[in-house]
């Protein structure tokens, strides 16, 4: 009888049509694939009645989650190799439907459910999130989403992104340069929001979803501007908090624990908006815009630094990546770059400047992702390992998915320009470069 790492080989290069790239080594100890390649280690049956249950990205996603599976290697090349067998062609039970019409693939697939042991569908990792994905996004739906993802603790976060505490897109002067720092880059990034918004001392800014006040703190120490930091998490607020008296910045910078919803104490001279309209959703973006835009004086600033996807040729047939929806940021929607210029125009802003900045989101997670490594037995206990795995695989797969340009992130400045169609804009407008 064949070792179960070949026999799982042989079932999976029958569904893919493809050889498989990555070698696998199986609970029996066999190992079958390319010698050299990154090794996919299936830890026990579980792993592959997991695989059996939910075909594709889910059952991948919770086989990793419990542990079930692993990689051996470089994780990046492993992802790189198996995206394009995998997610980008996006393998889900019709494609297995498909398979299953040749006797050959049912004939392997029985034996798989042989050697998988107990027809029994396995339970998801207790990191998941179990409701229903509607994407509502009222109030209380929003406040349990942002909960899920950053209510973590802050203790983890400081592990992954650094004294910075800024869990966004870095700005990198030169990505080529080896001598960059991620606080420098960062810091970089709030300088460049802080030009782009023209904020100058007397002026009051509205951080919506501030995080752990990073911006916020910059703003207010860098540019003499009184802030108001919103964000859902009570975790956020309370560090940011202390962030800010340490800081000695009471006196000009407030955090709340408040929705954009509810910010009635407009209006403000600049807005920025740093990763948080991703948790907006597509149905609620126009009032998102249409809020923010009530609040700013005329002649104010909006400054949306937010991910994109790319366009679908049929965008009705767009669907919301099952590993991140159910593990990192529940809820969650890209929109393209289009949208949401074509949006915040709708709105009633007049849009001055796109900026991408891709290839530095790429830089930014393999940063955060080696600070996890390099911490990896301190952030386990501070979570769990299934949660630490989540974020070392969603971190590495996002960055290949910025470097292959599968999705960008951008900054668009936008401004309510008054009626006397007066900007404030010099003309010529990049100053901040």
């Amino acid at each position: 009888m064949p070792h179960a790492a070949s026999r799982l080989k042989s079932l999976v290069e029958q569904l893919l049509g493809a050889p498989l790239p990555v070698r696998i080594r199986a609970w029996d100890g066999s190992q079958a694939g390319p010698p050299g390649a990154p090794t996919l280690v299936v830890r026990n049956r579980r792993a592959v009645r997991r695989l059996l249950w939910k075909p594709g990205e889910l059952g991948l996603a919770r086989a990793w989650v419990a542990g079930d599976l692993d990689i051996e290697g470089d994780l990046y090349a492993a992802l790189e190799q198996m995206a394009g067998l995998v997610w980008e062609r996006g393998e889900d039970a019709r494609t297995l439907t498909q398979a299953l019409r040749d006797p050959d693939v049912r004939a392997a697939v029985r034996g798989l459910f042989a050697l998988a042991g107990p027809p029994i569908p396995p339970a998801p990792p207790r990191e998941e999130v179990r409701r229903p994905r509607r994407h509502l996004h009222t109030k209380r739906s929003d406040k349990r989403a942002i909960s899920h993802h950053y209510d973590v603790g802050n203790d983890f976060y400081e592990i992954v992104l650094g004294p910075s505490m800024v869990y966004s897109c870095a700005y990198w002067p030169a990505p080529e340069s080896e001598g960059g720092t991620l606080e420098t880059a960062q810091r970089d990034k709030l300088e460049l929001i802080s030009r782009k918004l023209d904020l100058t001392p007397g002026r009051r800014l509205l951080d919506v979803g501030c995080g752990w006040g990073s911006m916020a703190i910059h703003a207010a120490r860098e540019h003499g501007v009184s802030v108001v930091g919103i964000t859902l998490s009570h975790e956020q607020a309370a560090y940011a908090r202390k962030r800010v008296a340490d800081e000695g910045l009471t006196d000009r910078v407030e955090i709340r624990v408040q929705d954009y919803r509810d910010v009635a104490d407009g209006p403000y001279d600049a807005i920025s908006s740093i990763g948080m309209a991703e948790h907006v959703g597509a149905d609620r973006y126009l009032e998102y815009a249409t809020d923010l835009r009530h609040l700013l004086k005329p002649g104010g600033r909006l400054l949306n630094h937010q991910i994109a996807r790319r366009p679908e040729r049929n965008e009705s047939a767009y669907q919301v990546d099952q590993f991140i929806d159910s593990y990192v940021f529940p809820d969650g929607e890209l929109a393209p770059v289009g949208t949401t210029v074509t949006q915040l125009e709708r709105a009633g802003f007049e849009v001055r400047d796109v900026e991408s900045i891709r290839e530095h989101y790429a830089l930014t997670l393999r940063r955060w992702v080696a600070n996890l490594e390099a911490d990896w037995t301190r952030a386990v206990q501070l979570t769990s390992p299934g949660r630490a795995r989540v974020w070392r695989l969603y971190m590495a797969a996002s960055a290949l998915a910025f470097e292959r340009n599968r999705i960008g992130v951008n900054q668009v400045l936008a401004i309510k320009t008054p009626e006397s169609g007066d900007s404030g804009m010099p003309l010529r407008s990049r100053t901040w470069n």
